[in-house]
């Protein structure tokens, strides 16, 4: 049988967030382990670089709300593949859309979202709301008071993100304005005549 101090500080955290459901701060794993979380986030940056370094198969990631044990990027195709086979929690690409201007655009109420989108996005919001995705986060001067809707730790972390400072840039995302400008001519030109003949 096996003295508890045989095991090393690094065995114990990998096991730990190995079963862990959700984030855990350096706080927390410190208090269990009853060390100095100094310590604690010490070991588990030398771990993140160390699984980096060997290519493993998963990662400790530090989140908006603590550490986490997560596949690595190296091996996302197949994880994505194995993902897909259980879509009964994915998101809809309408919940998508909405879920990508409420985190670019936060805070925003539902109008401000709706206009962006083209489309009635209450039932949507309601979805990102129930799934702990989006909160609100004040209401909006002027008439109504609309409420204001932003993201969550949650989001944060289901998106492997420390903050909304780590958001890929917005551009990222849009055409080059070459591109758009071609594309823009090119409607233009097979769009019908409204002149009158």
């Amino acid at each position: 049988m096996y003295m508890r101090d045989e095991f090393s500080l690094e065995q114990k955290l990998e096991a730990m967030l190995s079963v862990a459901l959700e984030p855990v701060s350096s706080a927390e794993l410190a208090d269990v382990l009853e060390v100095d979380e100094a310590t604690v986030s010490d070991c588990l940056r030398s771990l993140r670089d160390e699984y980096i370094a060997e290519r493993r198969g998963f990662v400790f990631v530090e989140l908006a709300s603590g550490w986490s044990m997560q596949s690595s990027p190296d091996v996302a195709e197949w994880v994505t593949r194995f993902a897909n086979r259980d879509v009964s929690h994915r998101l809809s690409a309408a919940a998508l859309e909405t879920l990508a201007i409420i985190a670019y655009r936060q805070p925003v109420s539902r109008a401000q979202i709706s206009a962006l989108r083209g489309v009635n996005v209450d039932g949507v919001v309601r979805l990102l709301e129930q799934r702990g995705y989006i909160e609100e986060r004040g209401r909006a001067d002027g008439p109504g008071q609309a409420i204001l809707y932003g993201t969550t730790e949650l989001f944060l972390d289901r998106m492997g993100l420390a903050s909304l400072h780590d958001l890929p840039p917005i551009e990222a995302f849009l055409p080059h304005v070459d591109v758009a400008n071609a594309l823009a001519d090119e409607v233009l030109a097979s769009a019908p005549s409204t002149e009158e003949s």
